[in-house]
């Protein structure tokens, strides 16, 4: 994981409510969500026990069903 230098809003009471991260903190942490996303759907397909078919013929169905 990235060291994040983060640094906290807090209430009133000294609670944390609120986070700042410095902008290129935040973009490599969307970069790791979309990563993780894509992972637990290569997973999630996986697991599905659905059969496997080519990129091309899947884009083709894709096609045949937006028309």
């Amino acid at each position: 994981m990235i060291p994040l230098k983060e640094r906290f809003i807090v209430d009133e009471n000294g609670q944390r409510v609120g986070v700042l991260l410095d902008i290129e903190d935040y973009r490599q942490l969307l970069e790791d969500l979309e990563e993780l996303e894509a992972i637990r759907a290569y997973d999630a397909a996986k697991a599905s026990g659905d059969e496997a078919m080519p990129l091309e013929q899947a884009l083709a169905e894709i096609e045949n069903d937006v028309q």
